[in-house]
């Protein structure tokens, strides 16, 4: 079994990270973390900066910033283009 997301679970990330470009701070915690946790386990295609702030956003959600969660946003929805 591998680790990679269903099509459905990639397509519910875009849409996430869709909404968190827009309005991050509309996010709830639980899709935050979901992001967090997506960008947490690209291992290589993270950068440094993506992993700290995916780490922060795992353990404290709401302590992000809007910034922030568009990092992750933005990473997750370069990936598409990226593959």
């Amino acid at each position: 079994m591998t680790d990679k997301p269903t099509a459905a679970a990639r397509e519910h990330l875009h849409r996430l990270a869709d909404k968190g470009l827009k309005e991050p701070k509309l996010l709830q915690k639980e899709e935050v973390i979901a992001l967090a946790v997506h960008v947490a386990g690209e291992h290589g295609h993270a950068s440094e900066r993506e992993h700290e702030i995916a780490k922060k956003a795992q353990h404290n959600p709401e302590g992000v910033t809007a910034a922030e969660i568009q990092a992750l946003c933005a990473h997750v929805k370069g990936e598409r283009t990226a593959r």
